[in-house]
């Protein structure tokens, strides 16, 4: 991989909960506009990888760069502004605020940014017309199906423009179909805006969204380039 256009790259990384190592060198690094499935078996590491790619958790040793800057040599609130504004964020069950409605919900990082009530929503209803649920503005999350909730998920991922998208196990609550339903829509909304996915799973039909795989095990990782 050609290294001057590296969105967000992270080398040997380690990270150990106790006496347990979650990651011993792992590695990753992924394009603008590309989408990397990390895949492994429970337990491997995946998820530990995603959040310290995120900046959510820092790891022992090793070094993780956005664009170039690390993140562990930033402050934790650049590092919360980040995910405020330039990282996304969909997990396996969504997490809606449940007081809130949906329009709300997917305007909330607007908000949070600064950014007036009316403009907020107004992007928000737009972000749900482009995944499919801008007739579900006014219901809140428990009034909605699990397929309907993540792909409201989705639209509040990529309300804010996100330059990169971490998606947790996004379809593990989902039936099939439903699944597919939301791997499309992410993907495809993802790429027009040029924005990287960071794809967590342990399911092929899931990776197949992908266009490269990271396999991780027993906390390393190697990369899986798809033939052309």
């Amino acid at each position: 991989m050609n290294t001057t256009d590296l969105l967000l790259e992270a080398v040997d990384l380690h990270k150990a909960y106790g006496s347990t190592p979650a990651l011993d060198g792992a590695a990753f690094a992924i394009r603008a506009g590309e989408v990397v499935a990390v895949m492994g078996p429970s337990g491997s590491g995946k998820s530990t990888l995603l959040h310290c790619l995120a900046g959510i958790v820092r790891p022992d040793s090793g070094q993780v760069l956005y664009q170039g800057r690390e993140l562990t040599a930033i402050s934790d609130a650049e590092r919360s502004a980040l995910r405020r504004g330039e990282f996304g964020f969909v997990f396996q069950f969504g997490q809606l605020v449940p007081e809130l409605t949906c329009v709300e919900n997917v305007a909330l990082p607007l908000r949070l940014n600064g950014l007036k009530r009316k403009e907020a929503e107004t992007r928000a209803t737009e972000w749900m017309a482009r995944l499919e649920v801008d007739d579900l503005t006014g219901k809140r999350p428990g009034e909605i199906s699990g397929g309907q909730g993540q792909r409201v998920a989705v639209a509040r991922a990529l309300v804010t423009g996100p330059r990169v998208v971490f998606a947790d196990e996004p379809t593990g609550a989902l039936d099939s179909l439903n699944g597919e339903r939301v791997m499309r829509l992410l993907t495809d909304a993802a790429r027009d805006a040029n924005a990287a996915v960071v794809l967590v799973t342990h399911e092929a039909r899931v990776a197949a969204y992908s266009d490269r795989e990271v396999v991780v095990r027993d906390g390393t990782s190697r990369d899986m380039e798809r033939a052309a």
